[in-house]
């Protein structure tokens, strides 16, 4: 059966698929339709289910896999699924439809642990080593956002593990960065979207993932970490929840405060580094050689060229 990476444009494609995510809408006509993004280990595609039938409406649910029989058609430069209908009489391993990070789970550990250990300032050692044992497999099994990038099994670590690479040779190229610093905060910038979503296959925000946030979320765990270590008074701790809190860049991203040291500029600029690249290699791949990708609203509403002959 045809995975979603194999599609192609004219297609009539009948192959299990995962539901996503899904909303119901209503033509002009008040016919109901539903848009469904469909997923396997290969990636999503959207889809469209025009009058849908009363009693298959029910049945579509977050995390549902079905027999989806349907056309492959071009609209607007992507492509799209034109579903028939869809059938649920077997039963599949969700493993098999969901994405994970192009490296194993003990490539990762191994990686993480080493920049923990390269960590030399005393108190960003206790403060990061006591996050890692509060979070324990779940940093490990977290996606890094919902959607746009890294939105995959692992995809937190993945994150972590590129932009502490990019933090390192930094280092090298400019001396004067306090690495235990910004190493720190790479390593613990996000863990708060541990709590911001319900689960790390198919994630969702919490009730208190939405009213909190995981910058502010991370924060108030890094200051009772420090309140139990003894060390909430000291510099340290108090740059590294100026990090945690400042890593958006911006108010208007969602962080309460822009950078103010050296260290938090450059952990915006590398999570903006690493989630952008992470996003290209996203939106190229299906892309041939010397077209343009669609608009893409996550990267300012941009269409991308791939270069002939590029590699």
């Amino acid at each position: 059966m045809k995975k979603i990476n194999e599609f192609e444009n004219g297609m009539q494609v009948k192959t299990p698929l995962l539901v996503h995510s899904f909303t119901k809408g209503v033509t002009q006509n008040g016919a109901p339709y539903l848009s469904i993004t469909f997923q396997d280990k290969t990636g999503t595609i959207e889809g469209k289910w025009w009058d849908i039938p009363k009693e298959m409406e029910s049945k579509i649910k977050v995390g549902t896999i079905g027999l989806v029989n349907c056309d492959v058609l071009l609209y607007r430069g992507n492509l799209q699924l034109r579903v028939h209908s869809m059938e649920f009489e077997e039963t599949y391993n969700l493993e098999d439809f969901v994405m994970s990070s192009q490296y194993d789970r003990d490539f990762l550990k191994e990686k993480i642990e080493s920049y923990v250990n390269m960590i030399e300032n005393d108190i960003y050692q206790k403060i990061v080593s006591e996050c890692f044992n509060y979070f324990g497999e779940d940093f490990y099994l977290y996606p890094a956002a919902t959607r746009i990038h890294h939105d995959f099994v692992g995809g937190l670590a993945t994150h972590v593990y590129g932009m502490c690479e990019l933090a390192i040779e930094l280092k090298e190229v400019y001396p004067q960065i306090d690495l235990d610093l910004l190493l720190a905060g790479v390593l613990i910038h996000d863990m708060g979207k541990i709590d911001e979503y319900n689960q790390a296959v198919l994630s969702e925000y919490t009730v208190k993932g939405k009213l909190l946030g995981h910058i502010s979320m991370m924060d108030a765990l890094l200051f009772d970490i420090a309140k139990d270590l003894k060390l909430e008074d000291t510099e340290e701790v108090m740059l590294l929840r100026h990090l945690v809190l400042s890593h958006h860049g911006q108010l208007e991203y969602g962080s309460p405060v822009r950078p103010l040291v050296v260290e938090a500029e450059l952990l915006n600029f590398i999570d903006n580094i690493d989630a952008r690249m992470n996003m290209f290699d996203k939106i190229l791949v299906d892309v041939d050689e010397g077209d343009f990708t669609s608009r893409q609203f996550a990267l300012e509403n941009r269409s991308f060229y791939k270069p002939k002959g590029v590699k």
